[in-house]
């Protein structure tokens, strides 16, 4: 039984899959990332299945991958590092693979892999208020294995703006750089979702399956083996180290203002 992802389905055939790490603002950890990719393959093999709607559970959509995680693997061997990366660019390939149309309802915040989460989904919708940003930098890490599915999402241009800086944007920018099709007040966010679902149930469920893989195949070079070298590469430097070791002491890193 998944513990950490939460997949429910109605009698129309749309799928709710739930982050349910709320207390962890739904941090990846290694059985979050193992339990989605488990959700990938049952849904994608679910005939009755029309439409998943991803989302989270509490104050967050998804914080990004877990320090305690990748603390992990910096201290692991480099082949369960590469293991690990693997299983988590593995699972962002099976989500945006996924043959079924994925509807993002994005509840709040998301960082990190949590922007990743927002760009295999084929069109996401987010609160007004949230704030997102590619903060990997500020650890000393880099948005490695989301690379591919962020620079698809946003365009190379505009992934220049928010990719390396580690600054957060609200919805609004969200929008304007194509993670978010509309930013909408909370009490509006479920029928924004709706709006976007209910056009699959009329439409023919093999050939919405075979236009989305055929719209993926258009330009879209294979990034993952260069993504998860990437990551694992940045695992094992001293930035890395200096940055979660500030960010567990509760103090600035060495790069950052007013340190030391």
């Amino acid at each position: 039984m998944s513990e950490t992802v939460r997949v429910e389905i109605e009698g129309r055939g749309v799928a709710r899959v739930t982050l349910d790490r709320a207390e962890k603002h739904n941090a990846m950890s290694a059985q979050m990332i193992a339990e989605l990719s488990q959700a990938a393959g049952i849904l994608a093999a679910d005939d009755a299945v029309r439409a998943v709607v991803l989302t989270g559970e509490g104050k967050s959509f998804c914080a990004g991958g877990d320090l305690g995680w990748m603390r992990e693997q910096m201290a692991a061997d480099a082949a369960t590092r590469g293991a690990e990366a693997r299983k988590l660019a593995e699972m962002l390939g099976a989500w945006d693979a996924l043959p079924k149309p994925v509807i993002g309802r994005v509840q709040g915040n998301a960082f990190g892999g949590g922007v990743g989460l927002v760009s295999v989904c084929d069109v996401a919708v987010g609160v007004d208020a949230l704030k997102m940003g590619l903060t990997e930098v500020r650890l000393g890490l880099i948005p490695a294995t989301i690379g591919p599915y962020v620079a698809a999402r946003m365009g190379v241009a505009k992934a220049r703006r928010v990719f390396f800086s580690g600054r957060l944007f609200g919805a609004q920018e969200a929008v304007s750089l194509g993670l978010l099709a509309r930013a909408v007040p909370e009490a509006e966010l479920d029928e924004a979702v709706e709006a976007e679902v209910a056009p699959y149930l009329d439409a023919a469920p093999g050939a919405v399956a075979e236009a989305k893989a055929l719209l993926r195949s258009f330009g879209q070079a294979d990034d993952v083996e260069r993504s998860i070298a990437a990551l694992v590469a940045r695992w094992e430097g001293d930035e890395a180290e200096e940055g979660t070791a500030a960010f567990f002491g509760k103090r600035k890193a060495a790069w950052m203002r007013g340190a030391g």
